[in-house]
């Protein structure tokens, strides 16, 4: 890989995982809490829809983007182990792979799938509720600390080396 395609490559990496951060930080701060002041049946017909609608081209490219060119940057990054500070581009890489795309996919995802299948006005809507409030937000803040860290490593990494 050039140095150019390189250097391009982790900063739009930085701007993704830049952007999930903001929308992790969003959703740990703001929305959750919002919803859990608000009646449980309201809440969860509330976060059902969002679930339903950030599965758009705009999230998808956000997310889905920037995991593949972390992907891409880690394969790169470690078959060239040899260059200045290619650890910090590797650990960026990984730790944005890891603690958001497959903590989104393992944790996030299935409480999604379990919220949404369930009525809202039920005691087995309060049930599932209640345990996803405190799952999903705890899962979310591993997203939010593992995308604010990567943007630290790869903006490290574009200034060590």
């Amino acid at each position: 890989m050039s140095d150019r395609l390189e250097t391009t490559a982790t900063v739009i990496a930085i701007t993704g995982s830049a952007l999930m951060a903001g929308l992790w930080f969003f959703c740990s701060t703001a929305l959750i809490p919002a919803l859990s002041n608000r009646p449980v049946p309201e809440a969860i017909a509330a976060m059902q829809e969002i679930n339903v609608v950030i599965l758009n081209p705009v999230f998808g490219l956000a997310f889905g983007g920037t995991a593949l060119l972390s992907l891409g940057l880690a394969i790169a990054t470690f078959l060239r182990l040899d260059r200045p500070a290619s650890g910090l581009l590797l650990a960026a890489a990984i730790v944005i792979l890891v603690g958001t795309f497959v903590v989104t996919m393992a944790f996030n995802v299935p409480l999604n799938d379990q919220l949404a299948a369930v009525d809202p006005g039920s005691t087995a809507g309060a049930e599932v509720w209640d345990r996803y409030l405190s799952r999903w937000t705890a899962w979310n803040n591993v997203r939010l600390v593992s995308s604010t860290a990567s943007v630290v490593l790869f903006a490290s990494y574009l200034i060590r080396r």
